[in-house]
């Protein structure tokens, strides 16, 4: 069980990753992205055409990166995967979600959009990729380490939870001290209040979806790492996604930090008597029971 509960720390930070993108969208625009799972996708994807297209083309070498399972390749086409997607998400806005508001559509219509905007990014993904399972560096598996109380742990999965630590400050930071991430927080509170106050909303919008973007394509990518890319991996991640975000509060990045590590770690132990199968069904009761107990989440919606 211990063993597991490693596991559940893994997945709940990849989760966490894309929950904090999905609840600063909310946090300032007010509606579900339906399409977020999906550009964990598109992070996945783009990251390997990067690794099987233009980095080789440029005889970039795909060398063992240290005691992981992948080339240095994945480590160039890292944050490559994150602007593009970030790009990605600022242009779905300006094409879709942005005259959609023009037009005083409501919440249902925009998150309706989004769920139409998932199918074409992975329809996307199956017409240029196909429909089978791929990896970064197939054919190479790194052994676990042995840790204390006899739970193993690959070098992969270590470095996953460094690189989610990493980006999660990095974010913390953004908002606590700089001006677009003060401006954001504003905007997030009360919108009119910060676009009397001077605040540029367009742009902090610009802004809430490329880190939402990027955030997401970086989720992506290391799913990518720790299991496999595949073209529904973001829709099996939508439900999950969703409750850790609820399940923090929506609004709120630390509690959707928090429900992120508390969904994976359920859904993992759960396997102890539940088929893997059933780990997106675990996620979803969860997040009906907290619906029904506590609507505002366990952190409630950030005040800042």
């Amino acid at each position: 069980m211990l063993e597991l509960f490693v596991y559940g720390i893994v997945l709940g930070s990849i989760i966490s990753l894309g929950a904090i993108g999905l609840t600063l969208i909310y946090g300032i625009l007010r509606f579900g992205n339906f399409a977020h799972g999906d550009l964990m996708t598109a992070g996945a994807y783009i990251a390997l055409f990067f690794v099987t297209g233009p980095l080789k083309w440029v005889g970039i070498p795909d060398n063992m990166f240290g005691p992981f399972s992948f080339g240095w390749r994945i480590v160039v086409a890292f944050p490559f995967s994150m602007l593009a997607v970030g790009g990605i998400a600022i242009l779905l806005d300006r094409i879709l979600y942005q005259t959609l508001r023009n037009k005083e559509a409501g919440r249902v219509t925009l998150s309706m959009s989004a769920l139409g905007a998932s199918f074409i990014v992975r329809m996307g993904v199956l017409i240029i990729w196909g429909p089978d399972y791929k990896f970064y560096k197939p054919g190479l598996i790194r052994p676990a380490l042995v840790l204390p109380a006899g739970i193993k742990i690959r070098p992969d999965q270590i470095l996953i939870l460094i690189v989610v630590a990493v980006l999660v400050i990095a974010v913390h930071l953004f908002l606590k001290k700089s001006r677009m991430g003060k401006a954001m927080r504003a905007t997030s509170d009360n919108m009119e209040l910060a676009r009397l106050s001077g605040i540029e909303i367009q742009k902090v919008i610009y802004y809430t979806w490329g880190i939402g973007g990027a955030l997401a394509a970086a989720a992506g990518v290391l799913y990518g790492i720790d299991v496999q890319v595949h073209p529904g991996m973001g829709w099996n991640f939508l439900i999950p996604l969703f409750a850790a975000a609820i399940l923090g509060g929506l609004g709120n990045v630390y509690g959707a930090l928090a429900g992120g590590l508390i969904i994976g770690v359920v859904q993992q132990m759960s396997t102890a008597v539940l088929l893997p199968t059933y780990k997106p069904a675990v996620a979803f009761i969860i997040m009906i029971v907290l619906l029904l107990i506590r609507p505002q989440g366990i952190f409630g919606r950030s005040s800042r």
